[in-house]
């Protein structure tokens, strides 16, 4: 493991990383721009060199986003590709000037092991660190070039590993397996440390190495939950193939015959034999299964068998020692909980709602062993269908004995890397996964045949359904289709050609929007680019949970914007432009209220030219050296377009003079004109008429001279140099230009600043009191949101076959025909570039008689009246929080709670919670429609 370079725990012993001459000036080795041009090159060598064993090495975010802040990372740049989701004073700060940072400082993410046999100078990272909230990953070759420049440290690496069977992808393993080593000659316990890839054998020689003993005569148990499970054979076989854990017990014994261990012993203290407790591969490793007895609800009870020829190669029993041996007379299955593997709380949430779903209870309790399809590309060979029915089983047979699904995670590490470590995920995707996986495992078409799909061409919509129906059922057919899949309709419009393209697709799950009913007032400030007006500060309501684009919508209406103009959103953070709100769909909980928003207005013609940003900065009377940068900037920054093909010094000074006309003083005989905050709010006519003749003005006036009358010097992104530039200055087309204005007393006399600063704040508290009790919406309005019409958005244009372009065209779905099982998945979690949100809102879901009918758009004679029966939790913020699972065991008409590895009974009004994530209904059938369902549903369109 990585060792201190001292005794001292504390890391600031680390010797300052200054240059510091004889006569006290700094000598720094690079300049700021050199060395993130340094930084970024090896960045990008790394990536085109990435292969297994790569190093990376793990920096505290506090520390690497002061580094970025002092190179003058934009904020619109991700250098390193680990994006923050803090705000302002660690994300994309580069606006604002910052010093040089100090030695490399990763003391708050690492913790000494508390273990008393662990090396003092042996450090970890603390747990449950988020990437980019907490740290940062970075190649070797960065490491090393910062270390040089600055020290520091500890150094924490980590290597780069390959993952997935069926997709490979590289990742870097932030958190090695830990191992806690039990010696069973003096009960004594270490801690060891290993990759989850590293071979069993490199376990066997970390052993042998630490405790002294010759490798021939010690003996590793898989000691999970302080029991003997597996002996570990020296093989080449990795730790993650052996099901081992993040933090559980192995046990190390000695054979040589003078060293006897009391975990051999019985309990009159004679030695018992030495053999795993596994159980016979018969029948239970079988997709057929074991016929259970007391185990299982009576609905259930008709449809099982016990063996088959196939075995699902589940030769471990560490799911649960005793699941099949622990019957009781008159105990419930489905009662068993899931013990919490390192977070995986995720995973037995999404998993014990779909253990208690009935259809697949049913399914995966008989056997289905004729449906394992081990030769489909797109599945697991059968694998995760066979590990899923083995956990499927256990968990209903007789007993409330937790069960550790050691096997079934191994599995999902295997063909769902991104499931793989120990850090938290979202249950949603999980069950998106497994769904599909399952189905793919199970599908009963062994050879998809190849389908041209047709238009619909206007002809009828029950036409086009049974024939898109159709064709999905010939090449996917299986339990998870007949249950879980429905199919929707999707119609796109052209705004141009009016041309309709309607489509039938299929579902397995229903994403959700979250409609708030909450407003918020956000107040914007609107200058003109092109200078033909004062700025303005507009107030305008959004919806509380909505995104930039809707707040650009309802800007763009108050302000009268014309349909060939645009808006550019920025925040204004201590003088300087601190992020562009340019993604439509960044969260506008983003926003703050203290923040300071403005918009400008373009003609659309304009953008896409050289952008020019104008910063100002007040020069005192006694300064006469402008190249100097002691003096602040001050109000808001100004930007406009120059349309010119390598636009000139005059070009420049032209577009300043132009969009600073409005600010010119007027005479005394029109300063009635009353102020707030520094804005004109009345006869703004008047204003804008002398404001647009000066513009011209403007123009006139700056031909003639040879030197330019503005003090305007071009500097950088960071504002660390200042170069004059003349009129015949040139500069290259296409590139941001950024100058600086000194306002000195000429520029004082002649325009009133009054309009660059105290622009208003986003919102006044005040406001806020109007709102205190927490906002509920429906989940009817939930399903209403997700089929209303709406444009795509811009990034997601679609190709008119009949203009023959991308268009931004109208969509509309509706449901066509719903499954047995549907489940509602309410988009609680939104991300943005700069912030990750989670929405607590409390939605209101029925549990008995949700009624679907005015919904579905065919008529095929099913009943679409659905009954909750099991719903996944989430409690807390992002990348942490924790997930539990209401489920309800139908025959017993009782809801219980499963918190992992503790299951309760809790009351059926105690369900409804602002924590629902996952909702899972299944049909209620009436009995005038039982005959009429039968016959339809899947294969009524066939």
């Amino acid at each position: 493991m990585v060792e201190k370079t001292g005794g001292d725990s504390s890391f600031m012993t680390i010797p300052d990383s200054g240059f510091i001459m004889e006569n006290g000036t700094s000598c720094l080795p690079c300049t700021p721009e050199e060395e993130k041009k340094i930084i970024t090159d090896l960045k990008n060598e790394s990536e085109r060199n990435l292969k297994e064993g790569n190093l990376y090495f793990v920096i505290s975010s506090s520390w690497f986003r002061s580094w970025e802040r002092y190179v003058g990372v934009d904020a619109d740049e991700n250098l390193i590709g680990n994006q923050s989701s803090d705000s302002r004073h660690i994300n994309g700060a580069s606006s604002v000037m910052a010093e040089r940072p100090g030695p490399i400082d990763n003391s708050d993410i690492v913790e000494n092991g508390n273990d008393s046999d662990c090396k003092v100078n042996e450090i970890q990272l603390r747990r449950m660190l988020m990437e980019g909230q907490d740290y940062v990953l970075v190649p070797q070759g960065v490491w090393e070039k910062l270390h040089e420049w600055y020290k520091g440290g500890p150094a924490l690496p980590r290597k780069m590993i390959l993952q997935g069977v069926l997709h490979r992808k590289f990742d870097v393993e932030v958190y090695p397996l830990c191992l806690k080593l039990i010696d069973s000659r003096d009960e004594s316990q270490s801690t060891i440390w290993l990759s989850r890839k590293a071979s069993v054998t490199e376990l066997f020689q970390k052993v042998c190495a630490l405790k002294g003993i010759e490798q021939d005569k010690a003996r590793l148990w898989d000691y999970f939950n302080k029991r003997k499970y597996t002996q570990l054979s020296v093989s080449n076989k990795s730790l993650e193939e052996s099901n081992l854990q993040m933090d559980q017990d192995i046990l190390l014994e000695q054979v040589d015959g003078r060293h006897s261990s009391r975990f051999g012993m019985d309990s009159t203290g004679n030695e018992l034999a030495l053999v795993s407790l596994e159980p016979s591969r018969s029948p239970l490793t079988i997709a057929g299964g074991p016929t259970l007895s007391n185990g299982h609800s009576s609905g259930y009870k008709s449809n099982m068998y016990s063996g088959s020829s196939l075995s699902s190669g589940l030769t471990d029993m560490d799911d649960g020692l005793d699941a099949y041996n622990s019957s009781r007379k008159g105990e419930k299955g489905g009662l068993a909980g899931l013990q919490n593997l390192g977070n995986t709380c995720f995973m037995n949430s999404a998993l014990q709602c779909l253990v208690h779903t009935p259809p697949l209870v049913e399914y995966f309790l008989k056997d289905y062993s004729a449906e394992i399809n081990t030769e489909n590309p797109l599945g697991m060979h059968g694998e995760l269908a066979l590990a899923f029915g083995d956990l499927l089983r256990k968990l209903w047979s007789s007993g409330r004995t937790a069960i550790a699904p050691r096997v079934f995670k191994g599995k999902l590490a295997r063909f769902a890397p991104q499931f793989s470590g120990y850090n938290q995920h979202d249950s949603q995707e999980l069950l998106a996964f497994l769904l599909d996986g399952l189905h793919e495992d199970l599908n009963r078409v062994k050879q998809k045949p190849y389908i041209e799909m047709k238009d619909s061409d206007g002809r009828p919509d029950e036409e086009v359904a049974a024939e898109c129906w159709k064709n999905h059922k010939a090449r996917n057919d299986s339990v998870i289709v007949d249950v879980c899949q429905g199919q929707y309709k999707s119609t796109l419009v052209c705004p141009v050609c009016s041309k309709i393209s309607i489509t039938f697709d299929p579902f397995m799950y229903l994403s959700l929007p979250l409609p708030s009913t909450i407003t918020r007032t956000v107040t914007v400030t609107v200058f003109y680019g092109d200078g033909r007006s004062l700025p303005m500060p507009f107030m305008v309501s959004v919806l509380k949970n909505g995104f930039c684009k809707d707040l650009l919508l309802a800007l763009g209406t108050a302000c009268g914007l014309k349909s060939d103009e645009n808006l550019m959103l920025a925040e204004v953070y201590e003088n300087k432009i601190y992020r562009y709100l340019d993604m439509p769909l960044e969260p506008l909980a983003s926003i703050k209220d203290d923040e300071h928003i403005v918009a400008f207005r373009f003609p659309k013609k304009v953008m896409g030219n050289t952008k020019l940003i104008i910063f100002h900065r007040w020069q005192e009377k006694s300064k006469s050296d402008y190249h100097k940068s002691g003096t602040e900037l001050f109000g808001t920054p100004l930007v406009t377009y120059l349309g010119q093909d390598q636009p000139s010094g005059a070009d420049i000074e032209t577009a300043v003079s132009g969009v600073l006309s409005p600010f010119k003083r007027i005479s005394s005989d029109k300063a009635h004109v009353s102020k707030e905050n520094g804005f004109h709010m009345d006869d703004l006519d008047e204003q804008c008429s002398l404001s647009n003749a000066s513009v011209g003005k403007a123009e006139l006036e700056d031909t003639s001279s040879t030197d330019l009358s503005l003090q305007l010097h071009l500097t950088d992104d960071r504002f660390t140099t200042f170069k004059a530039f003349k009129k015949d200055t040139r500069f290259d087309s296409g590139k941001i230009l950024r100058v600086v204005l000194d306002w000195t007393d000429k520029e004082q006399e002649l325009y009133d600043a009054s309009y660059l600063k105290d622009i208003p704040e986003v919102h006044k508290a005040a406001f806020a009191a109007k709102k205190t009790r927490q906002e509920a919406i429906s989940l009817v309005s939930c399903l209403d949101a997700f089929l209303i019409e709406e444009p795509l958005g811009p990034d997601d244009m679609w190709y008119c076959p009949r203009c023959k372009e991308h268009r931004q065209a109208i969509k509309k779905l509706d449901l066509w025909m719903l499954p047995e099982i549907i489940v509602f998945h309410l988009k609680r979690f939104t991300y943005g570039r700069y912030l990750k949100n989670k929405i607590d809102t409390f939605v209101s879901f029925p549990i008995h008689n949700l009624d679907l009918s005015k919904y579905v758009m065919s008529k095929d004679g099913q009943s679409y009246i659905y009954e909750l029966y099991a719903i996944s939790n989430h409690y807390g913020g992002l990348g942490g929080g924790h997930y539990t699972a209401y489920a309800k065991l139908i025959d017993e008409n009782r809801w219980y709670h499963f918190d992992d590895s503790h299951v309760s009974a809790v009351n059926e009004s105690d369900i409804k919670t602002s924590a629902a994530y996952l909702l899972f209904y299944k049909r209620v059938r009436t009995e005038s429609k039982v005959e009429a369902g039968e016959a339809s549903h899947s294969h009524s369109i066939s």
